[in-house]
């Protein structure tokens, strides 16, 4: 075990270089999607919450985007339905659209607002749903109910967080015709940054951010300018399944929101550690 314990010179050290980063986005927003182990684990999840809570406390207007895959494919087991994908997206028909929104809106979304109410903060839960929050078409006729994204109504969000509250929302979306959609976490998360104009995004993922070579975690990329993803892309240092949350990223850039992080959530604190030192930890778009 690491007993090295902080002098008060290093405790100082630590808060001065927080201080012109805790400037730079007081009052400010800052929209995490929030996934992976990070969700699973419990220590984890303990340490994203204190995270958030934390930002809320200086001034931070932090908005929680969630999604919960491992979730849905865990309650369509226990039924006896098959859990089909199509290019990494999940086949949803009505059945499972039901077993989306109930999961994602309902279990995940409460228990996340819970967790956050107890460690300390003031959140309330939202799903796309509400006061069609994301409006989405059929992405591909091939994929049933998964959703793109054709409109957000912010106007929610922007009242939770004038009354001080962390909206914490599930990525499940609507049309006008009541037809319920599954979406992508990363999609909705660019879509909500992007409309809210939001000072940064940060995407929490199982690995250390962009790697040049996926076998050496040393290999880290730390800021990559938009402009130099197709090239990364045909290089192959962007493949497989970097490419969706990499575009998203581009999306959210595109869409007004200053810069984007990807990060490990597997290390406790990513959030507070990119955000609040200089040396930070992930991949910034910008």
């Amino acid at each position: 075990m690491c007993t090295t314990k902080l002098t008060n010179a290093d405790r100082a050290k630590v808060l001065v270089e927080a201080l012109p980063n805790i400037q730079q986005y007081t009052n400010k927003v800052v929209v995490i999607k929030y996934g992976g182990n990070a969700m699973i684990n419990e220590q984890l999840k303990a340490a994203v919450m204190g995270d958030i809570v934390l930002l809320s406390l200086i001034g931070v207007k932090a908005v929680l985007v969630h999604g919960g895959g491992p979730e849905i494919s865990d309650v369509m087991a226990r039924i006896g339905k098959e859990s089909v994908f199509v290019d990494g997206l999940r086949v949803t028909d009505k059945e499972t659209a039901s077993i989306v929104q109930m999961t994602l809106a309902g279990k995940i979304n409460k228990s996340l607002v819970h967790t956050l109410c107890n460690t300390g903060g003031k959140a309330i839960g939202l799903a796309g749903l509400d006061c069609h929050l994301l409006e989405a078409v059929p992405l591909d006729e091939r994929l049933g109910y998964v959703g793109e994204i054709t409109n957000v109504n912010a106007q929610p969000i922007l009242d939770l967080l004038e009354k001080g509250y962390t909206p914490v929302i599930s990525s499940v979306g609507c049309d006008r015709q009541g037809n319920v959609y599954n979406i992508n976490a990363d999609t909705a998360a660019a879509r909500i940054a992007g409309t809210l104009k939001a000072e940064c995004m940060i995407s929490m993922t199982d690995t250390p951010g962009l790697l040049r070579d996926v076998d050496d975690p040393g290999s880290l990329i730390s800021v990559v300018q938009v402009s130099e993803a197709p090239q990364l892309m045909r290089e192959g240092v962007i493949k497989g399944g970097m490419i969706p949350k990499v575009e998203c990223c581009i999306e959210a850039i595109r869409r007004g929101v200053k810069k984007v992080f990807i990060l490990d959530g597997r290390v406790p604190h990513s959030i507070l550690i990119e955000m609040l030192t200089d040396e930070g930890m992930g991949t910034m778009f910008c």
